[in-house]
């Protein structure tokens, strides 16, 4: 029976070449064209699981359904169905241009599947009816016969037949850096894949046959990928959005029906109880807020760009700037995924230049130029000036080692390289010498350094090529050690992040050893190192547990990266990923916010939220500065409405209730409102001081209501202190009521702004020319509107100017003791 690659046994590298074929119905000697074709109706084409792409349609209507987007178009909608047609209008013009905004920018056009097709071959040679041909990827089938060359993309999951110094690169799917040798035959355990090519590798050396096991959403890429294609969970501030705009519901809701019933029951107009509970329902909602959050993200976009970010989702600004643990894959991010020439050690142990010397010049003339040969040359560059090929033996991966004669300076020399154990037993040296130079190859490899062995021998005779029999009685020059070293800004931009509130963890698919130097030379918490075996036994709590106090994880396979992020998740932690590779895409895809790099994978790109020009954690730290300074001003917003807008609705609900006449007409009210909302269009031009984006921002609906429960209070406070002062001293008439009172509504409300957008003095941290010419122009308008013919449209007369003057006294002392107040609503930390 044809088996599904599915229900083959997941390791399918322990299985004999026989046994696949029982298992998947196929020979060892390709299919047939007519095979073919029934295998890919049965499995399907050779791609990956087409991802939710949202359309324009539905991307607006998710935002109109938030909580908040619905009181503001049913707010419009009331406005225009009672009389207030142009206000209405405006605020439904607001929500349909924040919306429209938002939906444009993050954009949901870009399509995953074609970016994971760029990213991998799109043409594969197979065998069909006896003969290898070029074929479309999409088109190979489990059971096909694969032949891959040095410069292929590994089109499928499969087993190697037979294999001629062939190594892959699996740096994309693993983390690992160097090369990886694959050959034909058994395993040495479950850990062990050397026997096995994976879909989307990329071939270094070499030619290998093999027999594809897996394809499409099956194989370990596809794996990865399937991550796009799961609905995304709303970030954190989205949820916290959603949140505020459920309590705003609440709040104006219960405030309109506990006006409108006292005020019908005490027998005041109905239609006039209506007209004005609507008023104050429109008053009460914040209705820039998209507005103000939409431009205030998308600004926060264009300062990214500058500082080489691009932005593919809004609220993962904010999302940044909340980060408290990022983790980052070590490849590329960490490192500069370079291998480099790190250490020349003679026979002894001491540093010496002439193993790395003759390793460079063997490099140089035998053409190999594997990762490790392009490093020796690239570490002597001069080494093989005046020497000249006679002869070589190619690299021989079964013997793990290879050797060139060369004539130069020092006469004709054999000059062998490679692994530590194969060269030494070709060497002249006593078992103790061999033991000892072996226990400094272990020493290195705790260092995270990699080793070649270097050895040599004059040659006397012809010149002629070189045979297996020649590489005997050899002397050991030494050893050369490799790295793949951290870049130089690593371990100042994890001190600059560990300042700012963001701890780091690597996550890596990498060796555990590698890892832990790794987090020692940044300076990370490398005592202990959790590997991927590890994870496997733990539990979610557990694991959720052990994260916390570990910094380093190495060996992990895709699944596991994205169980720890979780694991971060459940502690309370908002969890950036940042990652480059096939195996990065789950965890990027349920990370808070998902961090990527400009020459990643595509399936990085595409399940990332943002994606740095720069692969540097510098441009991280600038980010997250970034995402903390656009909160900073979203928040401004909110803290007005808490401490004098909400106040004053407040203080007119109470006064309608009390007062014969109504505080403030209808009409009134909406024009109070929308001058406010004018005020506060500078607010993402804002400046926002240092102090703001020291830690972690975190929109905290406790703090928000701590923050409304002292600043509005002391809104209403001086709210009907300015009742009794215009009813008792000045005896005001209703319409000189309602005309200083909308004056001192404006004031207070306008420029509060100037105490609250600060944490410090506010003649410490001025804001910007366009916050305040916003505001003060608004509060012209608003005081000057009284004393023209327009005004008198409004219900407007033009108070005396002791009343004036007493109105200015009251904004002056309110404003005073909402400087005094404001440490103590806003002692849980900085904000602004």
């Amino acid at each position: 029976m044809l088996d599904s690659p599915t229900r083959a046994d997941t390791n399918f590298w322990q299985l004999s070449p026989p046994e696949l074929c029982s298992r998947l119905g196929c020979g060892l000697t390709g299919l047939s064209a007519a095979q073919a074709e029934e295998r890919l109706d049965r499995f399907g084409p050779n791609t990956d699981t087409p991802p939710r792409i949202e359309g324009a349609a539905r991307a607006i209507l998710r935002r109109l359904l938030e909580p908040l987007s619905l009181i503001l178009l049913v707010a419009g909608i009331i406005s225009m169905l009672t009389g207030d047609e142009i206000g209405g209008l405006i605020i439904v013009l607001i929500l349909a241009l924040s919306i429209g905004l938002d939906t444009i920018q993050e954009g949901h056009a870009v399509r995953a599947a074609e970016i994971l097709r760029r990213s991998v071959a799109l043409k594969a040679e197979v065998s069909r009816n006896g003969a290898f041909v070029d074929i479309d990827v999409e088109h190979v089938v489990p059971g096909d016969l694969l032949r891959v060359r040095a410069g292929d993309i590994i089109p499928a999951d499969a087993l190697i037949l037979e294999s001629t110094a062939f190594t892959a690169g699996e740096a994309a799917l693993t983390g690992e850096p160097y090369p990886v040798q694959k050959r034909a035959g058994p395993c040495a355990g479950p850990d062990d894949t050397s026997n096995a090519l994976f879909r989307g590798a990329v071939a270094q050396t070499g030619e290998a046959i093999a027999l594809a096991v897996r394809t499409g959403r099956d194989t370990v890429f596809g794996a990865a990928a399937s991550a796009l294609a799961e609905a995304q969970a709303p970030s954190p501030f989205e949820r916290d959005l959603r949140e505020f705009g459920l309590v705003i519901a609440r709040a104006t809701l219960a405030l309109v029906l506990v006006v409108l019933t006292v005020r019908v029951v005490f027998g005041r107009p109905v239609l006039d109880s209506l007209l004005f509970a609507v008023a104050l329902a429109v008053g009460l909602t914040p209705e820039l807020l998209p507005m103000i959050t939409t431009v205030t993200l998308s600004r926060g976009a264009l300062r990214m760009a500058g500082r080489k970010v691009i932005v593919k989702r809004l609220a993962a600004i904010h999302d940044l700037g909340a980060m408290t643990v990022l983790c980052t894959d070590k490849t590329g991010t960490l490192t500069s995924a370079e291998i480099t020439l790190a250490r020349s050690l003679d026979a002894a142990g001491n540093d010496d230049e002439r193993a790395a010397r003759l390793g460079a010049i063997a490099a140089s003339l035998g053409g190999d130029r594997g990762a490790l040969d392009a490093a020796l040359v690239a570490g002597r560059p001069d080494a093989a000036h005046g020497w000249t090929l006679a002869g070589r033996q190619a690299f021989d991966f079964s013997r793990r080692l290879g050797s060139v004669l060369a004539t130069g300076p020092e006469g004709a020399r054999l000059i062998v390289k490679g692994a530590p154990e194969a060269v030494l037993e070709l060497c002249t040296m006593d078992q103790h010498a061999r033991e000892a130079t072996m226990a400094r190859v272990h020493a290195l490899a705790t260092e995270g350094l990699r080793t070649v062995a270097i050895a040599s021998r004059a040659w006397s005779g012809a010149l002629r090529e070189v045979e297996t029999d020649d590489e005997t009685d050899l002397i050991f020059e030494g050893l050369c050690a490799f790295a793949d070293p951290p870049k130089p800004t690593a371990a100042a931009a994890i001190a600059r992040l560990a300042a700012g509130g963001v701890s780091l963890k690597i996550l890596s698919g990498d060796d555990p050893v590698v890892v832990k130097r790794l987090a020692g030379l940044v300076g990370l918490n490398a005592e202990r190192v959790l590997s991927g075996a590890d994870i496997a036994k733990l539990g979610d709590e557990a694991l959720a547990v052990q994260v916390r106090s570990a910094d380093a994880f190495g060996r992990l396979a895709p699944d596991q990266k994205s169980r720890i992020v979780k694991a971060l998740q459940a502690g309370g932690e908002v969890v950036g990923f940042l990652g480059d590779g096939i195996n990065d895409a789950p965890a990027l895809k349920v990370a808070d916010v998902g961090l990527s790099v400009d020459g990643a994978t595509g399936v990085a790109q595409a399940a990332a939220d943002m994606i740095l020009l720069a692969s540097d954690l510098e441009v991280v730290a600038d980010g997250v500065e970034e995402g903390r300074r656009t909160f900073a001003n979203i928040l401004k917003y909110v803290r007005m409405g808490a401490s004098s807008n909400f106040g004053n609705m407040l203080s007119m609900a109470a006064a309608s209730i009390a007062l014969p006449f109504l505080p403030m007409l209808p009409t009134q009210i909406l024009l109070n409102n929308l001058l406010y909302d004018l005020s506060e269009l500078g607010i993402p031009f804002d400046r926002v001081s240092a102090q703001a984006t020291a830690r972690p921002q975190v929109w905290s609906m406790s703090r928000l209501v701590r923050f409304a429960a002292i600043m509005g209070p002391l809104s209403s406070v001086f709210d009907f202190l300015t009742f009794a002062a215009l009813l008792y001293v000045f005896k005001a008439s209703p319409d000189e009521f309602r005309t200083a009172w909308f004056v001192e509504s404006m004031a207070t409300q306008i420029l509060v702004i100037f105490v609250i957008r600060t944490y410090g003095r506010p003649w410490h941290n001025w804001p910007d020319p366009v916050l305040a010419a916003s505001s003060l122009i608004a509060l012209f308008a608003a005081i000057a509107l009284p004393f023209t013919p327009l005004g008198t449209w409004f219900g407007f007369v033009a108070p005396p100017p002791v009343m004036m003057a007493g109105i200015a006294l009251l904004v002056v002392v309110y404003l005073a003791c909402a400087e005094l107040l404001k440490p103590f609503a806003i002692r849980t930390g900085p904000t602004g």
